[in-house]
This record gives structure tokens, sequence and C-alpha cells, in this order.
């Protein structure tokens, strides 16, 4: 064992014993949390509007503040982006993420010096929780790849804007910088698919021990990689055997992955967004991954079945319940309050609170009233190529609503790396899975109101065309698994 992993072994069990103080004092942790955000922003222009200054509980908030999106938020991003100072936290940010929303066009998310250090000390966590639980730090000695956007950074009023994956690369420690790839030059590249060529070119002869992206980006670089080889990717990088990743459920490309690299590796969940650092999978035993609890976030949970409702009710940490789809609220240390990102979670285990991510409350498909989320499809999916040698590149799922002939029903795009024999019987298995898990999709197939899903072949890269199309090919850009409209289905349709 060199010097620098049994290093990296002490100090992941002086991580492990402060991550264990905050998580089994959780309830504590989060009060203390909302006392220090409401008392640190009490003077900006968002606290005197909503008079921080009288509020006392939560319940004050709850009253006081009400849930935003960004769009309902923008008022008061835009006069941070003019360069105005104090609006939503004290002084101004220091960076401004940059990201492609799917209904507001771009949107420009505070990151302040209080707020930043937590994505990275998360990120760094999330490794030293896994060096913690294995005993596994060798890879530390091996080369580090992070797929991610360009490190370029513009300038918005005296405040640096970009990508939140090229803002964090300008924070690398310097124990990693000399592990780490691509270089900063290739980093920089714009375009996704000469990007990812050269990242090829200049990995191919390293030696890749962990390796970092959002699944279906990381497999166009398996797939390069495999092509320029000839071979599976384990045995190009013998001693790769760490996958982190974030943005999408792994599972889906699991069996892909698993061909491509010629082996299993183990895997690290992450659940990072531009407003903050949520949660890491702390565990390769435990399903779900660790809300982050003493990040200066707080959360609020609202019951995915009561979110478009007047007034639902908004819940705290210490109430929240097994199974049960939430939409996740936010109060950062970068400004957002009761702030709705669009994800929904549900939580595996209270004790400790970890979740998993099950879907957008804006990706849905509810064309009849079956209220279906991202985790069931995947779900499905998975559950019908089970003992199989059914592989699936991508998916998306769509309403046809007015079929020419027959019944309405739900489509299924799925672009197969491995197709099955028998498509109706598999679309079948899908089907059945489906129905198992929602009781509204279940009763409208027996009430003959739709009938059962429907396949429809993707082309090898269709779906890469797909997000070219839009100008959202590589970088954090993740193909939405669910659509309560046409609008993807059209374009292969077409």
């Amino acid at each position: 064992m060199s010097i620098k992993s049994f290093a990296a072994q002490l100090f992941a069990k002086h991580i492990h014993k402060k991550t264990q103080a905050w998580a089994n004092n959780p309830v504590e942790t989060q009060r203390n949390v909302f006392q220090e955000l409401i008392h640190q922003a009490k003077d900006t222009v968002f606290g005197k509007d909503h008079h921080f200054s009288e509020i006392k509980t939560f319940e004050d908030f709850a009253k006081q503040v009400p849930i935003r999106d960004y769009e309902e938020l923008r008022p008061y991003v835009d006069r941070m982006v003019k360069g105005e100072e104090n609006i939503l936290w004290k002084g101004k940010p220091i960076y401004f993420a940059k990201t492609s929303g799917t209904t507001s066009g771009a949107k420009y998310i505070p990151l302040t010096k209080e707020s930043m250090p937590f994505h990275i000390q998360a990120a760094r966590n999330a490794i030293l929780s896994y060096i913690h639980e294995t005993g596994k730090a060798d890879f530390v000695d091996g080369k580090m790849i992070f797929l991610q956007g360009s490190p370029i950074l513009e300038d918005k009023n005296g405040i640096k804007l970009g990508r939140l994956s090229g803002i964090v690369a300008h924070f690398v420690p310097k124990y990693l910088q000399k592990n780490r790839m691509p270089s900063w030059e290739t980093n920089c590249i714009d375009d996704w698919e000469t990007k990812v060529d050269a990242i090829v070119e200049e990995t191919f002869n390293e030696d890749m021990s962990v390796i970092s992206g959002i699944p279906s980006w990381v497999q166009m670089y398996f797939e390069k990689l495999e092509q320029k080889g000839g071979k599976p990717v384990g045995e190009i990088f013998k001693n790769f055997n760490l996958f982190i990743y974030g943005g999408v459920n792994y599972e889906p490309y699991r069996a892909k992955f698993e061909k491509l690299i010629g082996r299993k590796v183990d895997s690290i969940e992450l659940f990072p967004a531009s407003e903050g650092f949520f949660a890491y999978q702390d565990s390769q035993k435990e399903k779900g991954m660790l809300l982050l609890l003493n990040s200066e976030i707080f959360y609020e949970f609202v019951k995915s079945e009561e979110f478009f409702t007047t007034n639902p009710k908004r819940y705290t940490i210490g109430e929240v319940e097994l199974g049960v789809n939430y939409v996740l609220l936010l109060s950062t240390n970068a400004g957002l309050w009761a702030y709705n990102i669009g994800d929904t979670v549900q939580f595996t285990s209270l004790k400790p609170y970890r979740v998993i991510v099950s879907g957008r409350i804006k990706h849905y498909i509810s064309a009849f009233g079956e209220h279906v989320i991202g985790k069931e499809v995947e779900t499905a999916l998975k559950e019908a190529m089970e003992n199989t040698t059914i592989s699936v590149n991508e998916f998306t799922v769509a309403p046809q609503i007015n079929p020419n002939q027959g019944l309405p029903y739900h489509e299924w795009f799925i672009e197969f790396e491995s197709e099955p024999e028998n498509m109706e019987e598999f679309a079948m298995k899908i089907d059945n899975a489906m129905r198992k898990q929602n009781v509204y999709y279940d009763d409208l197939i027996v009430g003959n109101v739709l009938r059962t899903l429907v396949i429809t072949k993707v082309p090898k890269n269709g779906f890469q065309e797909y997000m070219k199309s839009i100008g959202k090919l590589g970088g954090q850009n993740k193909l939405p698994r669910l659509s309560n409209d046409r609008k993807i289905a059209d374009f292969f349709n077409n």
C-alpha cells in the first residue's frame, strides 16, 4: 500500500466519524441549518420582503415564503445577474452556473463563497465513504477521469459564468491534479464528439482507475475505446474498478456497461445539481444515497400527488415516510428559498435518511390519469430484461393519444444493443411490470381505456442524434425518460 492510499484510509475514517455525528442527529442538524440560513439572509432584499427577522419556526417560514421554481424566483435572480448586491444572499455570488432548463430557457443559478465548498466536499466525501466501507484505496494511485463540461468561464457583470462541472474543475484539490484527466486543453474542447475522440486518444495508454460521468455519455467514451482497442474497456484499463455517476439511474445501462467493460466494477451514485450537492451513495450494501443534512441546505418535501393542489402540506425531514414520492424543495446558502428544482425523491431508509431519485415532477405521463413516473418505467424495463440477453442503450416513453387504429397506448422508444427475439412478448413483460407498480395504469388497461404498450425501435445512435438536433449533446444534458407530449416521439416518427 502506498503512502497516498494509506493516508486516504486514515482521512476516510476521520470523515466517517464526522458524518455519523450529524447523520445520527438529523432533525437537530436540519433545525440548526434552518436557523443559520434565516439569520444570515435576514438583511437581504429577499429576507426583508419575506420578513425573515420575524421568522422563529419552520411554520413561520412556510407561511411567509411560498414554493417557487426558477421562473418565479427570476425577478430576484435577474437583479443579481445585473450586479446588484444582497438580493437573495449577502453580497454577490462568486459564480453563476448556467443551465439549459426544459421550460425556462437559460437559467443562472447563483453559487456563493459559502455554498461552493460543499459541492467539492460532497464529491470528496462520497469517495472517502467508499474507501472507509470497502477498505479499497489503491485506486488513488491511478489516473482518474471526469467527463464534464468546458472549464472556460464567461464574465457576467463581474461574476464568472459557466457550466457547474466546468466551474468545479477550477476547484480540483492539488493532490488530485497530477492524477486527473483529461488535460485542461482537451477539457476546453466545446464540441462533444470531438472532445470524446480527444479524450480517447489521451487516455488510451494511461492507467485509468476511476471513471466518472453521466452514464449515457460515458457509454459513448467506452464504445470509442473498445472500437480503438478491439477489446473490452476492462482489458484496456486493467486497474479500472470504480465508476462514479450521477444525473440518471444507472440500472438501465448496467448490463451494457458490464459488456463494454468485460467485468463488473463497483459504482458510486451521486445526486449533484447546480443548486446544490444533495446526496451520495454511502454504502455498497444499502439501497439509496445519504441525504446531506449538514451541507447548509434546508430540505422540504411535498407529496407528488398533492403538489399541484392549492397550498400543499410541506414536510420536514422528521415527518417523511418510506416509499412516498416527494417533490424536493430547497433553501440554501446560495440564496434559493423553498425552491422547487423539479426532482422527485423516495426514501429508502430513515436511519440514516437515504433517498433515490424517482423522477422529475414535470417528466411524467398522465395523459389518462395514470401518473407514471421515471422510477416505474426504469424498474419495469429492468425486470423485463432480467435473465435475458436483451441489452438497451437508451429509451424514452410518450403517450399515443390518437392512434390510427385501436385504443391509445404508451409508446416506448428503445435503442437496443441486443434485441429480444419476440418483441411483443418483451412488450408484454414490461407492461405487466408496469401494471404491478402502478394501480392507475393497471385500471386503464383492465378498463380498456389503454391497450398494451407498443415498442418502437430507435436506430443505433438515434438518441445521440436527437440530443444533437436540440443542441444538448454531451456534458450534463440528459434525455427525459418520460414526456407527457409527443415532441420527442415526433422526431423518430418523422
